[in-house]
């Protein structure tokens, strides 16, 4: 039942990031191989696609819009960034962007909150960012909890 319920609840906070692409199934493929992400959800045309893809984890989809023109590409160092469950696995996902063309940089020990990271590129040319070990989770919380207690104590004086 709880189920049921947070599927029917509007979403509230950043809930997508929207790429454009120029072959919506090489990029589904790519996001799949390199990131573990799955469609959720599908619809449009030939040419013309939408997919959201998702991990599973948390009520967050990259949005794929498929067009033959793609003017805007995260690059440099602007990226999207995917955690992955080992330096090893890191490693792994390198060789194999190497070996298919796609790898940019890395991997590099960055120290904490960022690091064992790599670059590597999606088909239309948009950075994903392979890492280990980053502190996204606990900076949060860590930042959340000292908001609270900030909060807690301006209430309480």
């Amino acid at each position: 039942m709880a189920e049921a319920s947070r599927a029917t609840r509007p979403d509230v906070g950043l809930s997508h990031v929207a790429l454009v692409v120029a072959d919506l199934e090489t990029s589904i493929d790519f996001y799949a191989l390199y990131a573990g992400l799955e469609a959720v959800h599908r619809r449009g045309r030939e040419g013309h696609g939408v997919a959201w893809l998702s991990d599973g984890t948390r009520p967050f989809v990259l949005v794929l819009l498929e067009n033959e023109r793609v003017d805007v590409r995260l690059s440099g160092t602007a990226h999207l960034g995917v955690g992955c469950a080992s330096r090893g696995e890191v490693d792994r996902l390198c060789a194999l962007a190497r070996s298919s063309g796609c790898w940019l940089a890395g991997p590099d020990e960055a120290g904490p909150p960022v690091g064992y990271t790599a670059l590597i590129q999606d088909p239309s040319g948009h950075n994903l960012e392979l890492s280990y070990g980053q502190q996204v989770g606990a900076t949060v919380v860590a930042s959340c909890s000292e908001s609270a207690a900030q909060s807690a104590a301006r209430r309480a004086s």
